[in-house]
């Protein structure tokens, strides 16, 4: 199943295979240079149907380091569109996760912001509340990154909600303690930015949403409250991506092949949507059991497509499946 070909609407995918999006930091004032090209064209001449550009700022204050990609200007349009044209050269599809770190940033000399006034750990300032009026500006931001994200050829977008970052931290009630509308309503903020959004794109537009499937933590939310929060904007996306942690500083779990797996399939019985399961599925035999058992509709891998650009091919040599190799790359084949 992993090589099957498959669809997110109107999207054709030439297999399950997913590149996770993974923060580079290597971007200069938001922009892309040589380095994003060769990386991410690497993936796709390696065999990934689907590649996931790392978190993508729609402000400064909103990436987490000074060295994160930005889309926050129309001058971030042409270098991302040369990155997009060299994968989808080589059969891939892109797409770019839209992103802005709320408290976790570490921008300097900007303010950075959240639901709340509550730091992430000491190392970090408090952050400033954002107002009604600040918020709304904030979902326009949103609107704006995805339009620049459809003019520079991305096949998709993921929006960011997981991981303890802006939109993960209103969805959380450990990190989201207001008395206004959107603490009373925690997934009001997110509902509001994917409405904007998908006024801004083509109709038939994938969008994906990326949530964090437990917060480790007792008053977190559950699978059940999060599905709960999302039956809000269930017309708004296509397909979950489930990852996990992030909204408090000290975490305790244990990482092992495959251990978010179980929340992606929670939140696929729960919500009837299309997921992709994230998590140490690097090993071939186990991402093509998590889709045999339907557990998820697609497996993203991080490290291991980091570790070796050409894991797809190899995966493809170990389940036996025969797929071509780009260019003289087949003489490789095999070995």
């Amino acid at each position: 199943m992993l090589f099957e070909k498959s669809k997110i609407k109107n999207l054709e995918l030439k297999n399950r295979i997913i590149m996770a999006p993974m923060c580079q930091y290597m971007a200069i004032d938001g922009m892309p240079d040589n380095y994003h090209l060769v990386h991410y064209a690497a993936r796709a001449i390696g065999g990934v149907g689907t590649i996931i550009l790392e978190a993508t700022a729609v402000e400064p204050r909103g990436r987490i380091t000074g060295q994160d990609l930005g889309l926050w200007d129309d001058k971030f349009i042409e270098p991302l569109s040369g990155i997009v044209k060299e994968c989808k050269r080589y059969g891939s599809a892109v797409g770019i996760q839209i992103a802005h770190a709320g408290r976790k940033s570490r921008i300097k000399n900007e303010p950075i912001v959240a639901p709340s006034p509550i730091a992430f750990n000491q190392d970090f300032p408090v952050p400033h509340e954002l107002c009604s009026s600040e918020i709304v500006e904030t979902v326009h931001k949103f609107a704006q990154a995805a339009q620049r994200a459809v003019k520079a050829g991305f096949d998709f977008i993921e929006i960011h909600a997981a991981h303890g970052y802006l939109l993960s931290e209103f969805l959380s009630p450990l990190t989201n303690k207001r008395t206004d509308e959107y603490g009373q309503n925690r997934a009001l903020f997110l509902k509001q930015v994917l409405e904007k959004v998908k006024k801004t794109i083509p109709a038939d537009y994938p969008v994906l949403l990326r949530v964090s499937g437990d917060e480790y933590h007792p008053e977190g939310n559950s699978r059940e409250k999060l599905a709960e929060l999302l039956k809000q904007v269930e017309e708004l996306y296509d397909v979950l991506h489930i990852s996990s942690g992030g909204i408090i500083h000290q975490e305790k779990y244990e990482v092992y092949p495959g251990y978010q797996v179980q929340f992606a399939e929670e939140l696929k019985q729960l919500t009837g949507k299309l997921v992709i399961a994230v998590g140490r599925l690097e090993n071939p035999l186990l991402a093509e059991q998590v889709l045999k058992e339907g557990k998820a509709d697609f497996v993203a891998v991080g490290r291991g497509i980091l570790s070796n650009p050409n894991w797809a091919l190899h995966a493809a040599l170990k389940l036996g499946v025969d797929i071509k190799w780009h260019g003289v790359y087949e003489r490789a084949k095999g070995i």
